[in-house]
């Protein structure tokens, strides 16, 4: 049998404190749940606070109900991480949501104000808020979750917004993992291409629908938030130690056509 203890120790999070936004469903339970089970102990931070909860109860973790998209409400939550659990040294932004499907000349204002909150302002504020806490532990992986919509447009689908959202997460990443790194905090960002979640559900229920995806995406199965968490864990964990300001594509290929 070959010797796993090089492999187990570069993925091992054993005690160490994680912070998983949009944890209530999808991707972000996944990521909360693949972290506890490498030994993290994990705050989930969602709005359906029944949800976190019952997961929080589940992995031994705790629950920190917030509205990510109020931004007034945004800086409690990282003093309640350091309060219930530690000095976190690990932060994945998963939440994020379209707010608006309406064309780019016909997007409301106040859509276009909530959807830059949850998925651009929250993730910053919140690295703010981890920040010192990573800087006195001498490490600390951060992790925004993007999409291919801040790198390709994709047709018949609106979302400009959205877009401009996900595109400034990886230039968020990049100018924080330059000014971060001397305190050995690294700041990455993943972009999953199309999976299933409340966003695309209705994509995937239509025979139409899917046939459009099979038709784009190169790798011949469908992508699952399984997919997305492999890479984030690497880049959480020791595996990705040497990585820093990078946008990450997991897309099945869909952008390398």
């Amino acid at each position: 049998m070959a010797d796993r203890t090089v492999a187990d120790r570069m993925t091992d999070l054993e005690g160490r404190i994680a912070i998983v936004t949009g944890a209530s469903s999808g991707l972000g339970a996944a990521v909360a749940r693949a972290l506890a089970g490498l030994g993290a102990r994990v705050a989930l931070v969602g709005r359906r606070k029944d949800r976190i909860e019952a997961l929080a109860g589940e992995l031994g973790g705790l629950a920190v109900p917030c509205d990510l998209a109020d931004s007034s409400l945004v800086g409690a939550v990282v003093p309640a991480v350091a309060e219930g659990l530690g000095p976190p040294e690990i932060l994945v932004n998963a939440a994020g949501s379209m707010f608006t499907e309406a064309r780019a000349e016909d997007e409301p204002l106040d859509a276009i104000s909530s959807t830059l909150s949850l998925n651009l302002m929250a993730p910053f504020l919140l690295a703010q808020g981890v920040f010192p806490h990573m800087r006195d532990l001498g490490r600390g992986s951060i992790v925004n979750v993007s999409s291919i919509s801040g790198r390709v447009g994709i047709p018949g689908i609106p979302q400009a917004s959205y877009a401009a959202s996900k595109a400034g997460l990886s230039g968020l990443t990049a100018e924080l993992a330059v000014q971060w790194a001397r305190h050995s905090i690294r700041v990455n960002t993943v972009a999953p291409g199309f999976f299933r979640s409340e966003i695309t559900g209705p994509l995937y229920e239509g025979e139409r629908g899917a046939e459009y995806l099979r038709r784009n995406t190169p790798l011949p199965m469908e992508g699952s938030p399984e997919d997305v968490v492999g890479a984030i864990l690497w880049l959480t964990s020791d595996a990705g130690r040497y990585v820093t300001g990078q946008t990450i594509v997991v897309d099945g290929g869909w952008t390398a056509r």
